[in-house]
């Protein structure tokens, strides 16, 4: 077999087992999370969405399927029955995973460009369309057509 000929197999073989790892099946809880109340529940459901899957990355934790979903949600449960508040579940997750873990991440100075950077790429775009019109408004306007085809 030839050089050439072992790089295509070894390049089909890796397409071929590209798909892979998305076949493996989501984790599912062996024992689904028991409330003390209707309050607590809503509680727990507040709280879930409003923190990120560290291992799915764009779904919330109360939406995740991943192993490591059911045990965070097994974690956020027991540190509400520790009697924690919100805020302290949220920062001992936060020095656990990172500041990732919070969809809505705190604005700080680290954080600036995250929540203001949207903004100031607008303004941006509006001082160069502001800029190219003005350029233009100062140009003598084009002669009128003179009736040659070209």
């Amino acid at each position: 077999m030839n050089r050439c000929s072992a790089v295509l197999l070894a390049l089909l073989l890796a397409l071929v087992l590209a798909p892979a790892p998305a076949l493996a099946q989501a984790g599912s809880d062996p024992a689904p999370l028991v409330f003390r109340d209707r309050a607590e529940e809503q509680r727990f459901h507040a709280l879930v969405a409003e923190l990120r899957c560290v291992m799915c990355q764009n779904q919330s934790l109360a939406d995740s399927d991943a192993q490591i979903a059911h045990d965070l949600r097994r974690e956020v449960l027991g540190l509400m029955r520790e009697g924690r508040s919100d805020a302290e579940i949220e920062q001992f997750l936060v020095a656990r995973y990172g500041e990732f873990v919070l969809y809505r991440p705190r604005v700080e100075s680290r954080t600036w460009l995250l929540w203001f950077g949207p903004l100031l790429l607008v303004l941006a775009g509006g001082l160069v369309v502001w800029r190219v019109v003005r350029r233009h408004a100062g140009r003598e306007p084009l002669p009128d057509d003179d009736g040659q085809e070209w």
